[in-house]
């Protein structure tokens, strides 16, 4: 059995607008005029969907019109041939990429941002856009998975390629934005309709200009790369420690999954912060928000004030409860491959279920009955990394396999072997656990209302409970954070702070 984790140590310190034109004889329904639209660092993707979510506020071309010349426009689709089938809806590659020498020397130093700009794409994403414009669907793809390039010619030194082995996030710096989408296409057999690629700057700017946004965390957070010192709580995070926050890779052993995670926790509080704040509803401050996200974006030809405009109106009604955050599902974490190192195997059976539902323009969760009875208690630490032993501290006989069964039942790691406790008088059930792991007594406690937390100097990782005559029920508990591991789906509104 897993051993529970100890505690961290404290740090120190809309309705639809227009209708769109036809695109032609088709049996689908037509959809807004948008033709066919790339996260190491999670705010630059998460920048480039505002731009999505900001138009909504349907102020209209003479805002937005000034501002399409900001874009650097990429060419992403050139000469691609034997692409996927297109599907309903839209799918943009949102990539983010490095841009530390656009940053001042001052700021580099203050935000860990040492060293020379990687040539590289340090997080890549799929963003669906359903055909009705109610639904984005949000994939994460590791920058370290396991990729075979399609042939390509190498962007610096012009030498032919056929197709080999490498990690997703090296396909741009040897092909660019095109070998990286059709590695990317090849892979998932997703088309992809339009390409966004956004930097460092404009993450930055762009939390800024919405005046920050709201971060909850249920333990510390402290990483020595990044500088990323949180203590628990709810937090608005300003630009340059929103990027910390998105970049810290350091926090614990899930490395890159955690870091998407909490990603697609910043991107869904994003959201929530421009759809609820006001900040949309006022022309000036709408303009300065979209200079500062675009002044820093390249996106294909394809995709300029039109199409934003014209998909902002279909999003109006557009809210954290509309979107879906998963990371592709991983089959092995360390696959090893000659010449390019330790790389993430996805789930061949699992990750086409997810790509699946994108080409199907279907949601990424499975429907899933709604649970009777009260809502799970959120508690700071899984049950499933908590090891229980249980003990009937009274005279009623099975007592103690009736405690072990209940807490079994919520998840937590039981021993499976009640036992009878020195002291059979017991009447308010005890948590007896050691001081440093206190955050997985609490959370044992929560499951048991009534219960009383009884610290033992030296006990080790393994948590007691002593049933008391005052035993009534075990209740429920769930993690307050979702689950770490890959293909798990969340909804954006259950990630965002007042949802933990």
């Amino acid at each position: 059995m897993p051993t529970p984790p100890r505690s961290p140590r404290v740090p120190t310190a809309t309705s639809r607008g227009v209708p769109p034109p036809q695109r032609g004889a088709s049996r689908r329904p037509p959809r807004p005029p948008v033709r066919r639209k790339r996260p190491h660092w999670a705010m630059r993707a998460v920048t480039a969907l505002s731009v999505v979510v900001l138009a909504s506020a349907g102020i209209g071309h003479a805002v937005l019109s000034g501002l399409d010349s900001d874009i650097t426009r990429v060419d992403a689709f050139k000469d691609m041939k034997n692409r996927p089938r297109a599907g309903d809806g839209m799918n943009v590659l949102l990539v983010g990429t490095d841009g530390r020498d656009r940053i001042s020397e001052e700021a580099r130093e203050k935000y860990r941002l040492g060293g020379a700009p990687c040539h590289c794409t340090d997080t890549i994403m799929i963003v669906h856009i359903s055909e009705d414009r109610e639904r984005a669907s949000v994939v994460s793809l590791p920058r370290d998975s396991y990729a075979e390039t399609p042939d390509h010619t190498d962007r610096t030194t012009g030498e032919h390629h056929e197709g080999h082995p490498l990690k997703l996030n090296a396909a741009y710096a040897e092909g660019g934005p095109q070998l990286t989408i059709r590695t990317v296409e090849n892979m998932t057999r997703v088309k992809i309709d339009h390409y966004l690629e956004v930097d460092f700057t404009s993450f930055m700017k762009t939390v800024d200009v919405l005046g920050g946004v709201e971060i909850c965390t249920a333990e510390p957070l402290e990483d020595s790369h990044t500088g990323l010192d949180l203590p628990a709580g709810t937090h608005t995070l300003m630009g340059g420690q929103a990027l910390q926050y998105v970049r810290a890779r350091h926090l614990d052993g899930a490395s890159d999954l955690s870091r998407m995670k909490r990603q697609q926790r910043f991107l869904a509080a994003l959201i929530d912060r421009a759809t609820s704040s006001g900040l949309l509803l006022n022309p000036l401050k709408f303009r300065d928000v979209t200079q500062a996200v675009l002044g820093s974006v390249r996106a294909d030809k394809g995709f300029g004030t039109d199409e934003m405009l014209a998909l902002g109106r279909a999003m109006r009604n557009f809210s954290p409860s509309s979107s879906e955050f998963a990371t592709v599902p991983i089959g092995q974490m360390r696959y090893a491959v000659k010449g390019v190192g330790t790389t993430l195997k996805w789930d061949p059976a699992e990750s086409e279920r997810i790509f699946d539902a994108l080409r199907e323009d279907e949601p990424l969760a499975r429907p899933t009955p709604k649970p009777k009875g009260p809502a799970p208690v959120r508690v700071p630490v899984d049950p499933e990394q908590i090891r229980v032993q249980v003990e009937n501290g009274t005279r009623t006989p099975g007592l103690g396999k009736r405690v072990d069964d209940a807490l079994a039942a919520t998840g937590f790691r039981t021993t499976e072997a009640p036992r009878n406790a020195t002291d059979r008088t017991v009447e308010r059930t005890v948590v007896a656990f050691d001081p440093r792991w206190d955050r997985s007594a609490k959370s044992l406690a929560a499951a048991l209302p009534g219960s009383e937390l009884r610290p033992v100097k030296d006990q080790g990782p393994t948590l007691k409970v002593i049933a008391g005559a005052g035993f009534e029920k075990v209740v429920k508990v769930k993690p307050a954070d979702p689950p770490q591991e890959s293909g798990t789906v969340v909804r954006g509104d259950r990630v965002v702070c007042g949802e933990q």
